[in-house]
């Protein structure tokens, strides 16, 4: 009868654990993995901004940063996540790409100052800024 109650804890705990996964460091553990079988990760530091999630899916926007690099210098990303049966999160797709704050406030728009590239305005360069086939 023992036995019997510990193979029950057993399957409870275990049961337990996949839904204790459900954690941003898991999330982040997932991208790297993921991210890492394109790209060499070493040098990145990655943060998981936030996730909501549901189920076995989860909403994820993730931030990358050179090591040592200054803080809002990054990209950020979103992912939508899928948790396998193995408990571990994979990458199921991307829903956008953005700057984050200091590359362009993460609103797609240029620095203050910085020319329209649609050809609009007067096409002028702000002071100071070399003009095609000049050195600096």
């Amino acid at each position: 009868m023992k036995i019997v109650t510990a193979v029950a804890i057993a399957a409870l705990f275990l049961v337990g654990c996949a839904k204790k996964n459900q954690t941003p460091e898991a999330i982040r553990q997932g991208v790297i993995r993921d991210i890492s079988k394109s790209f060499k990760m070493d040098s990145m530091d990655v943060v998981v901004d936030s996730v909501s999630f549901r189920d076995k899916e989860a909403d994820a926007t993730v931030t990358f940063n050179l090591k040592g690099g200054q803080p809002g210098q990054g990209m950020s990303m979103k992912y939508v996540m899928e948790q396998h049966s193995d408990g571990d999160w994979y990458i199921k797709s991307r829903a956008s790409m953005a700057g984050t704050e200091g590359a362009g406030g993460g609103t797609g728009s240029m620095p203050a100052g910085h020319p329209d590239m649609n050809g609009g305005s007067d096409g002028a360069l702000p002071p100071g800024h070399p003009t095609t086939g000049q050195s600096q």
